[in-house]
């Protein structure tokens, strides 16, 4: 052996990159053998600042200032620039802060009802040439001839449903629950007809309350709102869970 050392640096470094002009951090990785110009111009993709017009500071994996990387022809790699140093990107355009990243500042592009009705490259136009959505009358037809016989279905099953009912609950992905008829009948918080239930045990969700209206009274826990085709009433006696035995 001839007693000679080799140092070996990785190819890249990971860096923290910060700026005037947004409050966000961000990492990124950078081969070393790239020039400090070409270094600005990948940064330029990040922060938005433009590389000519920008002053960037190297700073310690702690945070204290080091020094300028103002040379453009000399490599990254020339500079003390270790993983997870911070470099800062001074932007002297004139750019403040947070000018990139506050959408309250961007002027906004605002077109009328009317004029955009008579657009024919907008997505509205598309949709009706196409017949998609709301613009399929056909389809939109069969749609609110299902609701309505889904209504009419909830409406007869519901007067068949007394308040004092023993019932049983069943609603896809749910465990099936047993309880008793408390409320028959339509509600403020949705449309349609509502069946309302205390459960025997504590699996429900309110108290018989509402956003701040009462339909019936209940403990906490134990009340809740189905529609009528998930209930069926019937001989379903209250389980006897052992709680007056020894």
């Amino acid at each position: 052996m001839d007693g000679s050392v080799t140092v070996i640096t990785n190819p890249t470094v990971s860096v923290r990159v910060t700026s005037t002009v947004s409050s966000f951090e961000v990492n990124r990785r950078f081969n070393r053998g790239i020039t400090i110009a070409e270094f600005k111009s990948k940064l330029e993709l990040i922060v938005g600042t433009p590389a000519a017009c920008m002053d960037l500071d190297l700073f310690s994996t702690s945070d204290k200032f080091l020094q300028k990387l103002d040379n453009n022809e000399a490599l990254l790699g020339s500079y003390h620039v270790d993983d997870d140093c911070r470099i800062h990107v001074t932007d002297l355009s004139g750019a403040k802060s947070g000018e990139f990243t506050d959408l309250s500042k961007v002027e906004k592009f605002e077109i009328s009802d009317d004029a955009y009705e008579k657009r024919a490259d907008s997505i509205r136009s598309f949709k009706k040439n196409m017949k998609l959505g709301r613009f399929n009358e056909e389809n939109r037809a069969k749609q609110e001839e299902a609701l309505a016989k889904k209504e009419e279905e909830e409406k007869a099953a519901a007067e068949a449903i007394a308040v004092g009912n023993r019932c049983k609950v069943e609603v896809p992905g749910q465990p099936t629950k047993i309880g008793t008829v408390m409320f028959v009948g339509t509600a403020d918080f949705k449309p349609g007809h509502w069946i309302g239930v205390k459960y025997d045990e504590p699996l429900g969700k309110h108290d018989g309350s509402v956003n701040g209206k009462r339909y019936f009274q209940c403990e906490p826990k134990y009340g809740a709102f189905v529609k009528p085709l998930s209930v069926t009433v019937g001989d379903f006696p209250e389980e006897d869970y052992g709680l007056d035995e020894m």
